[in-house]
This record gives C-alpha cells, sequence and structure tokens, in this order.
C-alpha cells in the first residue's frame, strides 16, 4: 500500500479543486451571509468530513471484497472518466453565475418558508429561550443542521465522493482521510469567511478544467503503476 504522503497529498489536491466552485461550496457562502459563521460552518465542515469517512471506508473495504486487481482498474477507470467529466463540464456549462443564482434561490426559496412558519412561534419565547439555550442546543441549532442537511445531500453521489472511494483503494486511506478532510475545511473556511462576493468571482470553468487534468494524471498514473499484491 502507497504512503501515507501520497495518499494525503492525491486526496488534498483533488478536494480543493472538486469543491471549490461547487454547489456545496455555493451554499456556504451564502448560508454564511445569513446565519452566523461559526454554524454554517461547523455545520458544512461536519458534513463534509462525514462524507469523506465514509466513501474512504468504502474504499478501504473494497480490495478485501473484491481482488485488488479489480479494484485497481476501477480505480484507473473512475479517475479517466471523472477527468474527461470535468473536461466536458468546462468547456460544453453554461457559467459561474447560473450556478451561483440557481443555488442562491432555492436557498431563498426554503429560507422563506421556514421564516413563515416559524416567524410568530418565536417571537414570544424568544427571550426566555436565550437564557436557557445552552451550548450544545445552540450548536444543534435549526442553523447548524440546515447547513450539514444542504452540504450532506448536496455531496451524496457527488463526483468527488465516488473518486474519494476509488482512491481509498488504491492509495493509503488514513492520507486519503487526512488529506480529504483538510482540503474541505479550507475549501468550506474560505466560503464562509469570503461569502458570495469571493464565491462569485470564482470561475468554475478554470477549477474544472484543473480538475479535469488531475484527474486525468490520477488515472494515467494509476494505469502506469503495477497492481500490488
Amino acid at each position: 500500500m502507497s504512503s501515507i504522503v501520497q495518499g494525503f497529498s492525491k486526496s488534498l489536491a483533488m478536494t480543493i479543486l472538486s469543491e471549490i466552485g461547487d454547489k456545496t461550496f455555493f451554499a456556504a457562502a451564502i448560508l454564511a451571509i445569513r446565519h452566523p459563521r461559526r454554524l454554517v460552518l461547523s455545520g458544512c465542515l461536519s458534513a463534509l468530513i462525514v462524507m469523506t469517512i465514509l466513501p474512504a471506508l468504502v474504499g478501504w473495504a473494497a480490495p478485501n471484497l473484491i481482488s485488488r486487481t479489480w479494484t485497481h482498474h476501477i480505480t484507473t477507470f473512475l479517475f479517466l472518466g471523472f477527468g474527461l467529466w470535468s473536461l466536458k463540464d468546462a468547456i460544453f456549462e453554461q457559467g459561474d453565475a447560473e450556478e451561483l443564482a440557481e443555488v442562491e434561490a432555492k436557498l431563498d426559496k426554503d429560507w422563506k418558508a421556514s421564516n413563515g412558519a416559524t416567524k410568530n412561534s418565536n417571537k414570544d419565547d424568544d427571550a426566555t429561550k436565550k437564557h436557557k439555550r445552552s451550548f450544545l442546543s445552540q450548536f444543534f441549532s435549526p442553523i447548524f443542521l440546515q447547513a450539514f442537511s444542504i452540504t450532506f445531500f448536496g455531496e451524496w453521489g457527488d463526483k468527488s465522493q465516488l473518486a474519494t472511494i476509488g482512491l481509498a483503494a488504491d492509495e493509503n486511506p488514513f492520507g486519503v482521510v487526512l488529506g480529504g478532510i483538510l482540503g474541505q475545511a479550507l475549501c468550506t473556511s474560505a466560503a464562509v469567511v469570503g461569502g458570495k462576493s469571493l464565491a462569485s468571482q470564482i470561475s468554475e470553468k478554470i477549477v474544472a478544467l484543473s480538475g479535469g487534468i488531475l484527474f486525468i494524471v490520477f488515472g494515467i498514473q494509476s494505469f502506469l503503476s503495477p497492481v500490488e499484491s
């Protein structure tokens, strides 16, 4: 099995190029404008950590269920396939502004619906809640749960999640998890601190192009490397 450093560096690079400009990145940036940043950051990052560990566990278990030769070939195919997918997105996608507007419109709709339903009931007992609210209840507030759920389900089935499975099957899974968590923390922190202004300045086409090239490089490297017994 490859070294932790190699798994860490590959996972870090893949995560950063996959998550910057992603829908969950835009969602974190918009949520941070409307809600306390610490709750948004903790909610989004908690979901992303879970969604990094789960596919890494699947990738770690895969060689124990099927032969390492097959997992190696599948990983190579995934990297090359995701590389071509990312390049296609970079060339044919409409643009960053439309995706940012789409995410913002969806969050606006959800926010208005939840705000309208709870506005009247919250007025009467707001003062009482402020005194009774513990740290734990603040941490698991509706804002935290909203940030967690939006990020968790936004990442479900994403190509970065599938790529993490392949990477953990072919590299050191501990290094993959560490690199993935650090990459998620950097991207999410940038989204929360930078907000919508930073998100609107990121060129998704350039990020997708860079990510596509990186995936293809990983695929070629995997194809040329010998299968470990």
